[in-house]
């Protein structure tokens, strides 16, 4: 028999040996636990953000979260508790960036629709248009002069009366009026009627068609978005750069004009001969949106009304161009002025007069026109002698109580939808995006029911550090981020 025996070196080897497959052992269990975690809070968090709002991405294309699970009470600790819902039930989660449709006047919101207009137009919905931009806001600049013009007209037509000698009604002479001539133009009248109509009553007094049904929805304003305090955001998250260049600009305003509403559109106050929108939107809290995304009022009376103006004064600019470079049309003006100064004895006050007249006809024109928009036909953008509708002799009853003057449709003219989207165009990017938020969360309210929903609840992106207990009271501590790109 032999003797067995080991020496100490060899111990040491068995030793280190048996220490070092232990280890080995031991660091592959940690890092496939911390493989599993990684795993498990990926598969959590793509759960919880697979619960987008389901109502908000079919009608809108738009993905978020409505944070509130239906409750109208929004905590980040709801969504930390679908997280540990969804098989993470062991990690502890504190919540280090969240995105809102709402941060920084709606950006989130406008990249996503950004987005998804390029995915499905791209950019030949707009190609129509990229040359037009920069007519857009030379007519805008024409309509702010216009402006003060329209302001002055009754002022400076009534300082001319004051220094008229009114003759004397009598049996011989008739009695005299500002719109008695001794022309072609002898019918009673004012050629101001209608400016002083809308002075009086407003614009819609004067251009609504009369087939057309004026919508009295309104909201309270203080209620939406863009106006009341939100949940703000926090956290450093990717950002698209260029949301407001010329492209990215039409792209977002073509969106509106193919999800809301607007004056011409909306079954309620359409036209016998226009063409709208189905009962689809007889829900919603406003008629006019797309007004309301311009002008952000409180009711549908007083959003056309200032849309209509700016479109007034817009139109009054343009036909009062094309007067000035229309000879016979000038020529019209002048007898009618010279007329009315010889009877007022006020001869030295026919330019003035003359002017003034003009500047009444345009804006009689523009009303023809609105009246046409409105009716859902076309109206010619520069006028001719061919497309001017009308007549100098029908501007002296025009705005009164008992005429009712409408357009003609005038082929490859403009129509309403062309100057919502000219006006859109020339709005601040941040209140287009804030009043169409609006827009989106009253639809969802009234159409559906869900009055719990509010934009600054749906969150878009979130992270968060994600702490898991892997080893016998050894932590592992790593960031988890999901967001809708």
């Amino acid at each position: 028999m032999r003797k067995a025996e080991i020496t100490a070196f060899l111990s040491m080897v068995f030793v280190l040996l048996v220490s070092f497959v232990l280890g080995i052992l031991e660091i592959s269990f940690i890092q496939t636990s911390k493989n599993l975690s990684r795993l498990s809070a990926d598969r959590a968090v793509f759960s919880v953000f697979g619960e987008y709002h389901e109502k908000l991405l079919s009608d809108y294309h738009i993905f978020a979260i409505e944070g509130s699970y239906g409750t109208g009470e929004f905590s980040e600790e709801k969504l930390t508790e679908r997280m540990q819902y969804y098989g993470t039930g062991d990690m502890k989660y504190d919540v280090t960036g969240i995105q809102y449709l709402t941060d920084r006047q709606g950006q989130p919101f406008r990249e996503q629709v950004l987005q998804y207009m390029e995915e499905k137009y791209g950019i030949s919905i707009i190609r129509d248009f990229t040359g037009l931009t920069t007519e857009w806001k030379e007519q805008a600049v024409l309509g702010k002069e216009m402006e003060e013009k329209e302001k002055g007209i009754l002022e400076e037509a009534d300082s001319l009366m004051e220094n008229a000698q009114i003759p004397e009604k009598t049996e011989e002479n008739g009695g005299s009026d500002i719109s008695e001539t001794d022309g072609e133009n002898t019918e009673q009248g004012n050629p101001f009627t209608c400016i002083e109509q809308i002075e009086k009553s407003g614009i819609l007094s004067v251009v609504m068609p009369k087939d057309m049904e004026l919508s009295g929805k309104e909201i309270d304003l203080g209620a939406q978005a863009s106006n009341r305090s939100l949940n703000t955001g926090r956290g450093t998250f990717p950002v698209r750069q260029g949301t407001d260049g010329l492209e990215e600009k039409l792209l977002f305003n073509e969106y509106i004009l193919n999800n809301l509403s607007n004056a011409v559109s909306d079954p309620a106050a359409q036209s016998s001969e226009g063409v709208g929108i189905t009962s689809e939107n007889s829900d919603r809290s406003l008629s006019y949106e797309t007004e309301y995304v311009i002008e952000g009022k409180a009711s549908d009376k007083e959003n056309l009304e200032s849309f209509l103006m700016k479109l007034l004064l817009v139109r009054m600019a343009l036909n009062y161009v094309y007067l000035i470079g229309d000879s016979e049309k000038q020529s019209e003006a002048a007898a009618f002025a010279a007329a009315v100064t010889t009877v007022l004895l006020i001869p030295e006050a026919a330019g003035a007069l003359k002017q003034l007249v003009l500047l009444a006809w345009a804006a009689g024109e523009s009303i023809v026109d609105i009246r046409t928009l409105l009716s859902g036909k076309k109206a010619a953008l520069v006028k001719s002698s061919d497309t001017w509708q009308l007549p100098l002799s029908s501007l002296l009853t025009l705005g009164s109580s008992n005429e009712q003057i409408g357009g003609e449709d005038v082929p490859g003219g403009v129509e309403y939808k062309d100057y919502l989207r000219i006006f859109l165009f020339l709005e601040n990017p941040d209140d287009v995006n804030m009043r169409l938020l609006d827009r989106i969360e009253e639809n969802i309210k009234t159409e559906y029911g869900m009055d719990y929903f509010k934009a600054d609840q749906c969150v878009t992106k979130l992270e968060a550090d994600s702490t898991s207990e892997i080893l016998g009271g050894i932590t592992y501590e790593f960031p988890v981020y999901f967001g809708y790109e």
